[in-house]
C-alpha cells in the first residue's frame, strides 16, 4: 500500500472480496474463483468472519516487517487489510483486555503452511508485548524452541520440505500487564515408523541430517560417526540432500537454540548420542541359523556397529546381543525364554529404534517445559496456539492416517459447535433473534471411531488384548460384524457397500465417510501399529545402559518394577490426549486459521484449482460460510459504521450530534432501505444480505466523488485568494523596502562626498607642517655630523698610538718565548728520536685496526648458515685475522640458526645427517631426497578406516608406514605391500586387506643392500637360521629408499647396540630359501620410460635394468 494511501475499512480497495461472508453468488466455483483472484495481486489472507484462510505463496512477501506490526496494532480486526497479524492482534488483545483465555487453531494439509503460520502468531506477540530483560528473556525462549522441535521433529516429504511430523499444541501464559511469563508445549503422535522407513522422494528428520553435515570432525569421532549419508540404512538417499536448505547450518542454529532453552553442554551431547546409536541401530544386520532342535534363531552379522552401540549408550554388549536374539515372556511366576527368527529380530531392531527416538522426543518436549515453564504462581492468561496435521487422503492410507483423520474429524465437531455458539452468544449479546440453523453434524463419524462400546478404536484394542490368533483380516472381520450396518462404513462384507464388485474397494481395506470425502484405509499394519510392541528384554537392556539419559527413558525396565500390565495401546492413548486437547480448547475463545496449498509442485505464482477445491471440500469451508451467512452476512458497531457512511444523509453530514445508533436509523430511513434487510442491535448493525452493504459502498463511492470535486472546487477558490493576498502584501513590502533602499543611497553619496573635502583639507595642512619640521630637522643634523667627525678624528689619532706601543711590546715576548723554545728543542733532542718512531708506529696500528673493526661491522653478511658472502681482505698483515674471524662468525650464526630448531625438527636433522654420512658420494639417488622431507607415516593408517584392523593388530608406535613393491623371488615380478617399521619389528601387510603377511624382529636383520646408481632397489639380508628367514631375502623397490635405509639404520642402532651394515654395490649376493642369487644392476633401455625393471636371468642371477 503506498504511504499516501489511508485505509480505515476492509472494504477499502478491496481486491476481489476479502471477507468471503460477503461473496455473491456463493457457490464453490465463486469461491475458488475469489481466492485465487486474491492470490494472483499477493493477497494470500481472506476472512470468513473472524476465521483467516492462508493461501501458502511459496516465497518470501514484504508483508511481515515491523511496519506491518506496527500497522496491525491495537486495531479493529476489520478495519485493515485481511492478515494474520490481524487475528494475532484480535486475540492478544481480547486476552490482554478482556481477561479471556484464547486458543488459534491452525490446521490445512501438509505443506499448507501451518508451521510457519504458528511461527508469525508467536512472532507477531512477541513483538507487541512489553519489554524488559526478563521478558525478552522469556521470549527468546519460546521462539527458539521452534528450531529445535522442529530438527527432531520435522522431515521433508513429497509435499513439504520441512514438514511437521508431530502435532504441537503450545500453552503461552502471560500476566496481568500481558507480558509472557512462560509455556508449555503438548505433542500428539509423532511419525516415529518414519525413522525406520521413509517413502520415496522423503528424507528422514532432519536432525539426522543436520549432525552428519554440520557436526565438527571431533563431534563425529566422538560419536563414531561418517559424514556419508550412504553409510546408514535408515537414512534414505534419493532425496538426502534438499534444494536451499543447509543442514550444515541449521545444525549450528539448532545447537544454538538448545544453549539459549536452557540445555546444558552434557545435556546437548547426550541428545546427539541418544541419535547417534538410532542410526547405528538400522546398520545391524542378522543371519540365520539353525539349532540343534531345529528352532530358527538368528545372529548379528558383524559386531563392530553392536560394539559402538554399546560404547556409546553404556551397555553391556553380551546383553544387548542376547535382547536381539532372544525374546523372555513372563506369566505369573514362570518365564520362558524363545529364540528370534530373523524377521522377528529385525522386527525388534526396529522397534528400538523407534521407541528410542520417540522416547527422546518426548523427553525434549519435557525438558523444553522445564525451561519454559513460568516461575511465579501468580494467576495466568493462556493463549494456545494448535499446529497439527491436516486431514490426509493419500494413495495408501494405514493406521496414522486413520488417526489424524479422527483428530481432525474432533477438531471439525468443536470447530461447527464454537462458531455456532460465538454466533449464537452474539446475537444474544445484540438481543437479535436467534434462528436454527441446518448444518451436518459429524458427531456420528466420531461416535464411529470412538465409541467405548462399539467404536473402531475399542474393536482395535480389544482385538489386541484377545488370546489366540490375532491379525488384521480378523480386525477387519470384527469391524464387518459390528459395523456393517453403519451408513458412514464400508467394506467388501458390509450392507452400506452398494456394489460388491466395486474394484475401488480392495478385500482388505475398509471406507470411512469423513466430513471432508471418502477415505480408504488399508488395514495390513493396524494391530502392529496398535500394539506399538517393544520386548521386554530390551526395555531392560536399555535400563542397563551406562548412559544416564537412555536409561532414564525406559523405567519401566527396572526389574524391581516389573508391571506384568500390558502397556495402553497407541490408540487408546491418543484417544485420551485428543479428549484432553478438545476438554482444553473448549474452556477457550478459539480463533482459526485454515491454510491452503496452492499447488503440489512448491512454487510460486501457481494456483491448482483442482488442489485447491479439494481442500475446501474437506477443510469446510463453504459450509463454515453458509453457517456465518445463515442469519446476517455482516455486522458493524454503530460509530464505525455512522463514520463510514454518514455523507450519504444530509442530516448526518458533516457532524451527528446525538446517539450513533440515532444516527444510522435516520441514515438506512433516509436511503429508503428494506426493513427486513437489516436489524438494530445494542451496540451493533446487522445486515442480512451482502447486496445491500455493496450498495452503500457504491453509493458512498458515488457521493466521495462528488465530494472530491466539491472539495477540489473550494480548495481551488482558497489558493487563488490566498495567492491574490499574498502578491498583494508582497508588492507593499517590495515598495517599502525600495524607498528605504533609494534614501539610504542617497545619503551615502552625501557622506562619501563631505568625507572626500574634509580628508582633501587636512592632506594640505599635514604637508605644509611635515616642511617645517623636515627643514629644522636638517638644520640640527649638520651640527651633530661636523661634531662626530671632529670627534672621530681625535679618537683615530689616539688609537693609532696606543697600537704603536702595544706591537713593541709584542715584538719583545715573541722574540723571548722563540729563544727559551729552541733551548729546550736543543737539550731533548737525542730522547725525542729515540722513542717517537716505536709510538707513531702504535698509534698508526691501532687507529687501521680500529677502523677495520668498525668497516667489518657495518659489512657483515646475512645470519643464514649457507650465505658464503664474506668481506674482502684490506690489508695483507690481517690475513689470518680475517680468516679466523670468518671462522668464528660462521660458527656463530651456526649455532644461533641452532637454537631455533625444535626437538622434531632436530631429529629430522640428525636423519638427514646420518642419511648423508651413509650415501653422500655413494649413492646415485641421494641429492634428489636432500630437499625431501622424511614423513615416515605415509598412508595414514590412524585415520584411514581401511586400516583399522591393520591398526588395532599392531601396539607399538609406527615409524613407517609406506607402500613399497616387493620382488617375486621366483620371477622377478613385483607386487605391492604395505612396509611398516616399528620399534622392535619389521611388517609386510597386503595392501587391499590389511592383513599380516610377515614380521621381522630388527635383530634378525643383518644388512641392507643396494646399488649405487638411481633406482629404489633394496635388499633386506635376514640372520640364517632364523624363523623368519625360512623363505629367505626380501628384494624391495620403494621411492623412498633413502629415507627407508636411514630410519632402519637408526631404529636397528637404537634397539641392538650395533650398527646395520649398508652394503651399495652394484652386484650383490641374496639368499632366496636355499640358493644364493646374484642380483646385478645394469644400465638399459626400458620399455616403460624410466622405470627400473628386474628380471630374473637363470637360478644364479637376477638382472635389474636401470635407466
Amino acid at each position: 500500500m503506498a504511504k499516501m494511501e489511508v485505509k480505515t475499512s476492509l472494504l477499502d480497495n478491496m481486491i476481489g472480496v476479502g471477507d468471503m461472508v460477503l461473496l455473491e453468488p456463493l457457490n464453490e466455483e465463486t469461491f475458488i474463483n475469489n481466492l485465487k483472484k486474491r492470490f494472483d495481486h499477493n493477497e494470500i489472507y481472506t476472512y470468513i468472519g473472524s476465521v483467516v484462510i492462508s493461501v501458502n505463496p511459496y516465497r518470501s512477501l514484504p508483508i511481515y516487517s515491523p511496519e506491518k506490526v506496527e500497522d496491525y496494532r491495537n486495531r479493529n480486526f476489520y478495519e485493515l487489510s485481511p492478515h494474520i497479524f490481524a487475528l494475532s492482534d484480535e486475540a492478544y488483545r481480547s486476552l490482554r483486555d478482556q481477561d479471556k483465555d484464547q486458543c488459534i487453531l491452525i490446521t490445512g494439509e501438509s505443506g499448507a503452511g501451518k508451521t510457519e503460520a504458528s511461527k508469525l502468531v508467536m512472532s507477531y506477540v512477541a513483538a507487541v508485548c512489553g519489554k524488559g530483560a526478563e521478558v525478552n528473556q522469556v521470549k527468546e525462549q519460546l521462539l527458539q524452541s521452534n528450531p529445535v522441535l522442529e530438527a527432531f521433529g520435522n522431515a521433508k516429504t513429497v509435499r513439504n520440505d520441512n514438514s511437521s511430523r508431530f502435532g504441537k499444541y503450545m500453552d503461552i501464559e502471560f500476566d496481568f500487564k500481558g507480558d509472557p511469563l512462560g509455556g508449555v508445549i503438548s505433542n500428539y503422535l509423532l511419525e516415529k515408523s518414519r525413522v525406520v522407513k521413509q517413502p520415496r522422494g522423503e528424507r528422514n528428520f532432519h536432525v539426522f541430517y543436520q549432525l552428519l553435515s554440520g557436526a565438527s570432525e571431533e563431534l563425529l569421532n566422538k560419536l563414531t560417526l561418517e559424514r556419508d549419508f550412504s553409510r546408514y540404512n535408515y537414512l534414505s538417499l534419493d532425496s538426502a540432500k534438499v534444494n536451499g536448505v543447509d543442514d550444515a547450518a541449521n545444525f549450528r542454529t539448532v545447537r544454538n537454540a538448545m544453549q539459549i532453552v536452557g540445555f546444558m553442554d552434557h545435556e546437548a551431547e547426550s541428545v546427539l548420542e541418544v541419535v547417534a546409536a538410532v542410526l547405528k541401530l538400522g546398520n545391524i544386520e542378522f543371519k540365520p541359523e539353525s539349532r540343534v532342535n531345529g528352532l530358527d534363531e538368528s545372529k548379528i552379522k558383524d559386531k563392530n556397529e553392536l560394539k559402538e552401540i554399546c560404547e556409546l549408550t553404556g551397555i553391556d554388549q553380551s546383553v544387548l546381543e542376547r535382547a536381539f536374539s532372544f525374546r523372555t515372556v513372563e506369566a505369573k511366576q514362570e518365564k520362558v525364554s524363545t529364540t528370534l527368527n530373523v524377521a522377528q529380530a529385525y522386527y525388534a531392531r526396529d522397534a528400538l529404534a523407534k521407541n528410542l527416538y520417540s522416547r527422546l522426543f518426548s523427553w525434549l518436549v519435557n525438558r523444553i517445559n522445564e525451561s519454559i515453564k513460568a516461575q511465579t504462581k501468580v494467576r495466568k492468561k493462556v493463549m494456545g496456539v494448535l499446529d497439527i496435521y491436516g486431514f490426509e487422503i493419500f494413495e495408501d492410507n494405514s493406521f496414522e492416517q486413520f488417526i489424524i483423520n479422527y483428530c481432525n474429524e474432533k477438531l471439525q465437531q468443536i470447530f461447527i459447535e464454537l462458531t455456532l455458539k460465538e454466533e449464537q452468544e452474539e446475537y444474544v449479546r445484540e438481543g437479535i433473534e436467534w434462528t436454527h440453523i441446518d448444518y451436518f453434524n459429524n458427531a456420528i463419524i466420531c461416535d464411529l471411531i470412538e465409541n467405548n462400546t462399539n467404536g473402531i478404536l475399542a474393536m482395535l484394542d480389544e482385538e489386541c488384548l484377545r488370546p489366540g490368533t490375532v491379525t488384521d483380516e480378523t480386525f477387519l472381520e470384527k469391524l464387518n460384524q459390528v459395523c456393517a450396518t453403519h451408513q458412514h462404513f464400508e467394506s467388501r462384507m458390509s450392507k452400506s457397500s452398494r456394489f460388491l464388485n466395486d474394484t475401488s474397494l480392495p478385500h482388505s481395506c475398509f471406507r470411512i465417510q469423513h466430513y471432508a470425502g471418502k477415505v480408504l484405509y488399508q488395514v495390513e499394519g493396524f494391530v502392529d501399529k496398535n500394539n506399538d510392541l517393544l520386548y521386554r528384554d530390551l526395555s531392560q537392556a536399555m535400563w542397563k545402559a551406562g548412559h544416564t539419559l537412555i536409561k532414564s527413558l525406559f523405567p519401566e525396565g527396572n526389574p524391581a518394577k516389573i508391571n506384568l500390565k500390558r502397556p495402553p495401546t497407541a490408540g487408546s492413548q491418543f484417544k485420551a490426549s485428543v479428549a484432553t486437547l478438545m476438554k482444553n480448547l473448549q474452556t477457550k475463545n478459539p480463533n482459526y486459521i485454515r491454510c491452503i496449498k496452492p499447488n503440489d509442485k512448491k512454487a510460486a505464482h501457481i494456483f491448482s484449482e483442482a488442489l485447491v477445491c479439494h481442500q475446501i471440500r474437506y477443510l469446510g469451508l463453504l459450509e463454515n460460510v453458509r453457517v456465518r451467512r445463515a442469519g446476517y452476512a455482516f455486522r458493524q458497531a454503530y460509530e464505525p459504521c455512522l463514520e463510514r457512511y454518514k455523507m450519504l444523509c444530509k442530516q448526518t453530514w458533516p457532524h451527528w450530534k446525538g446517539p450513533a445508533r440515532a444516527g444510522v436509523e435516520v441514515l438506512f430511513n433516509e436511503l429508503e432501505i428494506p426493513v427486513e434487510e437489516y436489524s438494530f442491535g445494542r451496540s451493533k448493525i446487522f445486515i442480512r444480505n451482502p447486496r445491500t452493504l455493496f450498495k452503500l459502498e457504491d453509493l458512498r463511492k458515488q457521493r466521495l466523488e462528488d465530494l472530491a470535486t466539491l472539495i477540489q472546487k473550494i480548495y481551488r477558490g482558497w489558493k487563488c485568494r490566498t495567492h491574490f493576498l499574498l502578491m498583494r502584501k508582497s508588492q507593499i513590502v517590495i515598495a517599502a523596502w525600495y524607498r528605504r533602499y533609494a534614501q539610504q543611497k542617497r545619503y551615502q553619496q552625501i557622506k562619501s562626498s563631505t568625507l572626500v573635502i574634509q580628508s582633501y583639507i587636512r592632506g594640505w595642512k599635514a604637508r605644509k607642517i611635515l616642511r617645517e619640521l623636515k627643514h629644522r630637522k636638517r638644520c640640527e643634523e649638520a651640527v651633530t655630523t661636523i661634531a662626530a667627525y671632529w670627534h672621530g678624528t681625535q679618537a683615530r689619532r689616539e688609537l693609532k698610538r696606543l697600537k704603536e706601543e702595544a706591537r713593541r711590546k709584542h715584538a719583545v715576548a715573541v722574540i723571548w718565548a722563540y729563544w727559551l723554545g729552541l733551548k729546550v728543542r736543543r737539550e731533548y733532542r737525542k730522547f725525542f728520536r729515540a722513542n717517537a718512531g716505536k709510538k707513531i708506529y702504535e698509534f698508526t696500528l691501532q687507529r687501521i685496526v680500529q677502523k677495520y673493526f668498525l668497516e667489518m661491522k657495518n659489512k657483515m653478511p646475512s645470519l643464514s648458515p649457507i650465505d658464503k658472502n664474506w668481506p674482502p681482505r684490506p690489508y695483507l698483515f690481517l690475513d689470518s685475522t680475517h680468516k679466523e674471524l670468518k671462522r668464528i662468525f660462521h660458527l656463530w650464526r651456526c649455532k644461533k640458526y641452532r637454537d631455533q630448531f625444535t626437538d622434531q625438527q632436530k631429529l629430522i636433522y640428525e636423519e638427514k645427517l646420518e642419511a648423508s654420512e651413509l650415501f653422500k658420494d655413494k649413492k646415485a639417488l641421494y641429492p634428489s631426497s636432500v630437499g625431501q622431507p622424511f614423513q615416515g607415516a605415509y598412508l595414514e593408517i590412524n585415520k584411514n578406516p581401511k586400516y583399522k584392523k591393520l591398526k588395532d593388530a599392531i601396539e607399538e608406535k609406527i615409524i613407517i608406514a609406506e607402500v613399497v613393491n616387493k620382488i617375486n623371488r621366483a620371477n622377478g615380478k613385483s607386487t605391492s605391500r604395505i612396509f611398516l617399521l616399528t620399534n622392535n619389528n619389521l611388517l609386510l601387510a597386503d595392501q587391499k586387506s590389511g592383513q599380516i603377511k610377515s614380521e621381522v624382529p630388527l635383530v634378525d636383520v643383518t644388512k641392507v643392500s643396494m646399488s649405487s646408481q638411481n633406482d629404489g632397489f633394496f635388499a633386506v639380508h635376514l640372520k640364517e637360521g632364523s624363523e623368519a628367514a625360512s623363505k629367505g631375502d626380501f628384494l624391495f623397490s620403494s621411492d623412498h629408499l633413502i629415507e627407508m635405509a636411514t630410519k632402519l639404520y637408526r631404529t636397528t642402532l637404537s634397539q641392538t647396540k650395533q650398527k646395520l651394515n649398508i652394503e651399495i654395490s652394484d652386484e650383490f649376493l641374496v639368499q632366496f630359501r636355499q640358493d644364493k642369487v646374484c642380483v646385478k644392476f645394469i644400465q638399459g633401455n626400458q620399455k616403460n620410460g624410466s622405470v627400473p625393471t628386474c628380471k630374473r636371468k637363470n637360478n644364479r642371477l637376477l638382472e635389474v635394468a636401470v635407466p
